[in-house]
């Protein structure tokens, strides 16, 4: 699959993908000034949008896009650790892949290996018109 991150929120967080198999996608994301809030930690909107990112790109590689699209349902985060500065890896598996729906845990875990922030995400997959 190939992934333009032109002009996306992948670009203007510094998104990278690592590796994508099926049913499991890694990808990184730099804290810095893109994803801190203002009293200098990551921002917890940056680690959910690299949460659902990660989702979103395995959904589109588990459908048949000629005749499917998926798009976000739900997303959940609980925030475990702060962070200032450095590199965060999201790690997204499937735990659910249904006809209609798929459900995704991402674990985004720091350099060390602390998990930083733990999510799920609902991802709806349904057909094109």
């Amino acid at each position: 699959m190939k992934i333009d991150m032109e002009g996306t929120l992948m670009e203007a967080l510094g998104i990278e993908l690592v590796k994508m198999t099926k049913g499991r996608v890694v990808m990184t994301m730099p804290v810095d000034e893109r994803t801190r809030q203002p009293f200098g930690y990551l921002h917890g909107g940056a680690s959910v949008a690299l949460a659902e990112t990660a989702a979103s790109l395995g959904a589109a590689a588990l459908i048949d896009p000629e005749t499917e699209l998926s798009f976000g349902l739900e997303i959940n985060a609980n925030h475990m650790k702060s962070k200032r500065e450095g590199i965060v890896t999201a790690t997204a598996e499937i735990e659910h892949h249904g006809r209609t729906t798929m459900v995704w845990t991402i674990n985004i875990r720091d350099e060390e290996g602390a998990l930083i922030c733990l999510s799920r995400c609902t991802m709806a997959v349904v057909k094109k018109r």
